[in-house]
């Protein structure tokens, strides 16, 4: 169990005016990462070191976004002006949080502009959209090689995540403690004052840190 990647839903600007936007702060451009034809979406990106990276993602007007849950949470971010949506835990077996839960996984797919397909099972959207501090789980069809976070500057990395949340909770949801997928990052808890979810992410860069 590790981070696997953080989510930004696009603000009215749309997803390249959002990317440029962030991607000027962080001195970095993010790359066009393709559709998700099964969620209605499609996302930008910014590969991390660590082997993490930042998505930056928009909901189509396509039935699949009024449909999937991840395409309901993108949408629902984005019309309170965008921001941070959630954190994603990489798993190996996503079968065991499945037993868990108690309901299957469902099939993710992202086609990139290249034509090449990502494949993956995720799980657990749901509980973001009910808490946003909770993550969702992912476990990798696709090869290692494959992974968004390859070809990353080793110089960008996540130093710092500020979570709104209990992180008795989040345990309780992981099924382990949370520092398991979080032992390389600096996390922040803060006590709510409102609605919980990632309130900021500092990067660093070749410049220094940077709070999105």
């Amino acid at each position: 169990m590790r981070l696997d990647h953080l989510s930004f839903a696009a603000g009215p600007d749309g997803l390249a005016s959002t990317a440029q936007r962030l991607g000027g702060l962080l001195g970095k451009e993010f790359v066009d990462g393709g559709v998700h034809p099964r969620f209605g979406t499609r996302n930008m990106i910014l590969p991390l070191a660590g082997d993490t990276y930042l998505e930056i993602v928009e909901a189509l007007d396509h039935p699949a976004s009024d449909k999937a849950p991840f395409g309901q949470a993108v949408k629902a971010r984005s019309a309170l002006g965008g921001g941070w949506l959630g954190w994603v835990v990489a798993v190996d077996d996503i079968s065991v949080v499945e037993s868990r839960l108690g309901r299957e996984a469902a099939n993710g797919n992202r086609h990139l502009p290249d034509g090449v397909e990502l494949l993956w099972k995720q799980i657990g959207v749901n509980g973001l959209i009910a808490d946003p501090q909770l993550p969702f789980f992912i476990e990798w069809e696709s090869p290692r090689e494959m992974h968004p976070s390859n070809g990353a500057d080793p110089a960008f990395s996540l130093a710092c995540l500020e979570i709104a949340g209990d992180p008795l909770r989040v345990s309780e949801w992981l099924g382990q403690t949370v520092e398991a997928p979080l032992e390389d990052v600096k996390v922040e808890w803060v006590a709510p004052n409102g609605t919980p979810g990632i309130l900021a992410a500092q990067v660093q860069t070749p410049n220094g840190l940077v709070r999105l």
